[in-house]
């Protein structure tokens, strides 16, 4: 498990972040990066036992490798966040083109969820089901979403290969570039359009730490209650309600979960000159 927490640069992110593999699982197979004006998470995908992925490596090694190649770009490049993914992926795509099949299906792949600060803008990214959520002043949440994962007509394992990064199914990062522009991706005025900041935090969640809302059916505001207390708070208590929960669901009860909190201060020079 894994704790970050750090100071606002100027025009950038006041975040907290905790990350901690399932109780199920001893490898945590999400990644989270923190930069001075961006956050990354990423939630490996679990392959079946046994499937044939066509590749070397494991999931935890997509998803570190896939994390330094973000982080390279996150900190070199003003591109379009579907542009830094797109070529970030290339980048994975080239440490394991000549020990891999990378036109196997079912290669390893990510989630991935991105957030940058340029000034009083936020750009966004979702690629599968680690969602974003936006939080105003007013307590209002809005959530970002990419759920074609839940449209699927087949979820045997032979569907879903045959859906992954499909047109007709779903998008992750795994080692077709296109997926980069296949994201949801977009850029929010913190102001809203004002001459006041509107937009107060942000939070950034894989699906494992979600599930509040996701599986149970609770409000996003309440997400973030939760997660403003902190994110180690909001995990133990999404894996105390996870494990008594009695619903029907898809896919494991508990799951390796991360949540990053992201505020956006007001430049603080540009504050104290104000006064």
């Amino acid at each position: 498990m894994t704790s970050t927490d750090t100071t606002a640069d100027a025009f950038g992110l006041d975040a907290r972040s905790y990350s901690e593999a399932s109780p199920d699982h001893p490898v945590n197979e999400d990644f989270v990066l923190v930069g001075q004006n961006f956050a990354v998470v990423l939630d490996g995908a679990s392959p079946v036992t046994g499937l044939d992925t066509g590749c070397i490596h494991d999931v935890p090694w997509l998803v570190r490798t896939l994390a330094g190649q973000l982080l390279v770009r996150l900190t070199t490049s003003d591109d379009s966040l579907g542009d830094i993914l797109t070529d970030a992926i290339e980048g994975v795509n080239c440490a394991h083109a000549s020990t891999c099949d990378l036109s196997n299906p079912n290669s390893p792949s990510s989630t991935v969820a991105m957030l940058r600060r340029r000034s009083q803008e936020i750009d966004y990214l979702v690629l599968a089901d680690s969602p974003i959520a936006i939080q105003r002043n007013d307590g209002t949440v809005t959530a970002i979403t990419d759920d074609r994962i839940d449209h699927l007509p087949d979820y045997s394992v032979a569907g879903i290969s045959k859906l992954r990064n499909s047109p007709d199914g779903f998008w992750v990062a795994s080692t077709r570039p296109e997926a980069g522009g296949m994201a949801v991706a977009g850029t929010l005025d913190l102001n809203d359009g004002g001459p006041v900041q509107q937009i107060r935090a942000a939070a950034l969640l894989t699906d494992g730490a979600a599930t509040l809302v996701e599986r149970h059916g609770g409000e996003w505001a309440d997400t973030m209650r939760l997660l403003e207390i902190g994110p180690r708070e909001l995990i133990g208590h999404v894996r105390t309600v996870d494990e008594s929960g009695t619903g029907k669901f898809r896919g494991k009860r508990h799951d390796d979960a991360t949540a990053v909190l992201c505020m956006f201060p007001t430049n603080a020079y540009r504050a104290a000159k104000a006064d």
